[in-house]
């Protein structure tokens, strides 16, 4: 019967984070999703749209780490809720503005929103689910993200075509808004909440366990290993958000190709996402190297070559399936780290500061979704896209090297007691 219970109550939460977390993001990308038919209303040049996703990102950083550090002191399912309930009012709204400076407010509100979905995910998948599982259901819930991002840019071309962008924003807000209600009915912050023993304590004294691995501030702050994956990330992420914020009007501006096409460009992307979440290996964590490094390093390297091709092969005449090819291509190599390096945060981290580990990694990623907006695209005005995609793809190119060389760096971030060194 106890069984049984777990399995209901898995099932139905963790189905509840996914909708509501694909509606999450669905949220958050509306903006680059309709971006081509809203320039056809409103004039908009690149650094109008630089400020826009820019202020997103800059309010996602902040508002991500805070939650992420917090997370532990807030009921999670009241955070995700209240998060969800403000991204898609904010969308509503955003649907009735024409100005850069209101887009500008209400896009950085969105990102503070934003900010209040993952943390509270992160915390319900280990009080609900053994440590030997967490890998696997947190890139499954990463893949929430891949499906609105492949479906999103079609469903936007099409129903942009009949309804309008403000249409599309007004709606899928309030979607968002309706869901939020039902994820706080269905979601519970932990077994005990419903009666059923905490999975934590069966883990601790089926392993015999203790507060050993827990270390000070300063010890897990001087880390050598938590900046690696920091900065790594920052970059990876930001790239990342680059391309799928740019690469349909890169496509679109310079490419010669159609609205439709880059639309398309952006979905295979996500559907390689897709795949690249759920590929990543379950190995445990070793006291010198990664098991998990390997596939990091193979994956920032096909975003090197992906992104290479992308910007070097592709014309007005290149064929379809090609452009999908490499959007595919991309998103599988990008998709996969990004999935990796939050299980390796909370993993190679102390259990005192599981929380603050991922909120930092996810800080400095945040940092570099800041990066690939304004200044991104004040590099293709002063230039072009060409040139913005190329110094992306050398700084992606130069992590993935500087990475495999430190591979070999201890990942066990913290105090380390003599019998394990």
């Amino acid at each position: 019967m106890g069984r049984a219970s777990y399995s209901y109550y898995r099932g139905t939460i963790f189905l509840a984070m996914f909708v509501g977390y694909t509606l999450y993001y669905f949220n958050r990308k509306t903006f680059s999703f309709v971006m081509p038919s809203l320039m056809q209303e409103i004039e908009l040049d690149k650094d109008d749209l630089g400020m826009i996703t820019s202020s997103q990102s800059l309010a996602y950083a902040i508002s991500k780490f805070i939650s992420g550090v917090l997370s532990d002191q807030i009921s999670a399912r009241w955070l995700f809720s209240i998060g969800l309930f403000a991204v898609g009012g904010i969308n509503v709204v955003f649907s009735w503005s024409s100005t850069v400076a209101v887009f500008s407010t209400l896009w950085f509100l969105n990102g503070l929103g934003q900010g209040l979905g993952w943390p509270p995910c992160g915390r319900v998948l280990r009080k609900w689910f053994e440590p030997s599982q967490f890998g696997t259901w947190w890139a499954i819930l990463a893949c929430s993200m891949n499906l609105a991002g492949s479906l999103g840019p079609l469903i936007a071309s099409v129903l942009a075509q009949s309804y309008g962008w403000r249409t599309i924003l007004s709606v899928s807000g309030l979607i968002c808004v309706a869901s939020s209600f039902v994820c706080l009915l269905v979601i519970k912050n932990e077994p005990k909440d419903v009666g059923l023993p905490s999975i934590e304590v069966a883990a601790k004294k089926s392993k015999g366990g203790s507060s050993s691995d827990e270390s000070t501030l300063s010890e897990f702050l001087l880390s050598p290993y938590l900046w690696l994956l920091s900065v790594s990330y920052l970059v990876v992420f930001g790239v990342k958000t680059a391309c799928t914020d740019w690469g349909q009007l890169f496509l679109i501006q310079d490419k010669g190709q159609s609205t439709l096409m880059g639309s398309s460009y952006m979905s295979a992307l996500e559907l390689g996402g897709l795949i690249g979440s759920v590929a990543q290996s379950t190995h445990s964590i070793r006291t010198y190297g990664n098991p998990r490094h390997f596939v990091l390093i193979l994956m920032m390297a096909g975003m090197f070559v992906s992104m290479y091709l992308f910007r070097i092969t592709v014309t007005a005449d290149s064929p379809k399936v090609w452009i999908l090819f490499l959007g595919a291509a991309f998103g599988f190599s990008s998709y996969g780290p990004m999935a990796l390096f939050g299980v390796i945060a909370n993993e190679s981290a102390p259990s005192n500061y599981c929380g603050t580990s991922h909120a930092i990694v996810a800080l400095m990623a945040n940092i570099g979704g800041f990066l690939s907006g304004l200044p991104f695209s004040t590099i293709a005005k002063h230039y072009d896209w060409e040139m913005a995609f190329w110094v992306a793809e050398i700084v992606c190119g130069i992590t993935a090297v500087c990475f495999f060389l430190l591979r070999n760096v201890r990942t066990k971030m913290g105090h380390m007691s003599k019998k394990s060194d």
